[in-house]
């Protein structure tokens, strides 16, 4: 039986660790031919890490140092992923940080930072796919679409986070790009759309689950009463790049066990 994303290549930005390499194996088990982005050579090592254990499972997966906030390094990234695969299906735009302050406190360093990488970064990305995807049109028995753009967004692009302003207005920030960039290229058979994970267990986090009270206390926020884990991200997005999600665009996917059913109301009713 074919493979749902069988003969598509993928890049995946961020994709050392965390969401962004939960992604990257899923995309592999589904028959795509993934790019892991990694942002500096110091995070080279975990996404080797990443590749080995996806061609271990049978995949197929290499790795590209490119800093998204960066113009030309993702110029470069999508030309080398066209010169080696032919063409480029499927952009997971995963990319993202944080640098949180108490508002009066944020420096515009760490506002420009975020900014940077988080939003301008999917700009510059989406971009350069989204040229892929125009030069070279749909392609028949690959999918229907001519490309694929996942947006990694979050809980917080439509809830506030004292502390986390920069954060807060990357993610919505990138909900209305996604839309725009959904609207504008829809009629070329290209599909955009959000993932908008809650709280996931990776490092960007850690301190938020690492000890059982710690755990506890954001348990309070979730109705489902349990963290998420990347693959839940990963198998969301392997719906939305593959053809049973093709009358799916510009559509903002929360994957957050219910935090944004407004829990504080639980017992309140």
């Amino acid at each position: 039986m074919k493979k749902k994303l069988e003969g598509q290549i993928a890049i995946v930005t961020g994709a050392s660790s965390g969401i962004g390499a939960g992604c990257a194996k899923e995309l592999a088990k589904n028959g795509a031919t993934v790019v892991l982005n990694y942002p500096f050579e110091g995070a080279k090592e975990a996404a080797e890490q990443v590749v080995a254990e996806i061609i271990e499972e049978g995949g197929i997966a290499s790795s590209s140092q490119c800093d998204v906030s960066k113009e030309a390094d993702v110029i470069a990234m999508f030309a080398d992923t066209v010169a080696k695969y032919g063409t480029v299906d499927i952009l997971i735009n995963n990319a993202g940080l944080q640098k949180d302050a108490k508002f009066t406190e944020m420096t515009l360093d760490q506002w420009n930072t975020v900014i940077g990488i988080n939003l301008t970064g999917q700009f510059l990305c989406a971009r350069e796919a989204i040229k892929e995807f125009l030069r070279r049109g749909v392609v028949e028995g690959v999918s229907k679409s001519a490309g694929k753009i996942i947006c990694m967004s979050s809980v917080h692009e439509v809830i506030p986070w004292a502390g986390h302003a920069n954060y807060a207005a990357s993610k919505g920030g990138v909900m209305l790009m996604m839309k725009t960039i959904a609207q504008e290229f829809a009629p070329k058979k290209i599909r955009v759309n959000s993932i908008c994970p809650g709280a996931i267990a990776t490092p960007i986090n850690h301190d938020a689950w690492d000890t059982p009270s710690h755990l506890e206390k954001l348990l309070t926020l979730i109705p489902e009463k349990r963290i998420g884990l990347p693959e839940d991200i990963g198998k969301a997005a392997v719906w939305l790049c593959s053809d049973d999600s093709d009358y799916v665009n510009g559509t903002s996917l929360f994957v957050d066990g219910g935090m944004t059913l407004y829990p504080g109301f639980e017992g309140n009713g």
